[in-house]
C-alpha cells in the first residue's frame, strides 16, 4: 500500500511529492530525455539493440546504451544474452518494469488532451 495519500484535485489536500525521495527518483528517472520511449517499445515484448533503435528515430546509440544501462540499474530492465551462436542480447521489462505500463497509458491519454488544448 502506498504511503502516499491520493490527490483528489485540489491543490491544498495534495501530499507534497516532491518532498518524497522515492517519488522524486521515480519521476527524474521517466520523466529523462528517451526514457519514456524506450519503456514504451519494450511494453510490446522483449527486443534487441538495433530494433529499438531503429523504431526510435533521432536515438542515438550511444544514448540509448546509456539508457538502457540506466534502466537496467534502476531494476526496470532487464538485458538477456542468449546461449547460441551468434549470441543475441534482448532488453525486455522486469516485473516492476511491466507494471509502468498503465502509468505510460496515462501519460499518453494526458498528453492527447493537452495536444488538443494547445491547438
Amino acid at each position: 500500500m502506498s504511503t502516499h495519500a491520493k490527490w483528489d484535485g485540489s491543490h491544498e489536500h495534495a501530499t507534497p511529492f516532491a518532498q518524497c525521495r522515492s517519488y522524486h527518483a521515480a519521476i527524474e528517472l521517466l520523466g529523462r530525455r528517451w526514457n519514456g520511449v524506450i519503456l514504451q517499445q519494450l511494453l510490446g515484448g522483449a527486443s534487441r539493440f538495433s530494433e529499438i533503435r531503429r523504431d526510435i528515430p533521432k536515438l542515438t546509440d550511444a544514448m540509448l546504451s546509456q539508457r538502457l544501462r540506466e534502466l537496467e540499474d534502476a531494476g526496470i530492465v532487464e538485458r538477456a544474452v542468449s546461449g547460441d551462436r551468434p549470441v543475441q542480447v534482448t532488453y525486455g521489462l522486469t516485473a516492476i518494469g511491466d507494471r509502468l505500463a498503465p502509468v505510460l497509458e496515462a501519460v499518453a491519454n494526458w498528453s492527447d488532451e493537452w495536444e488538443q488544448l494547445r491547438q
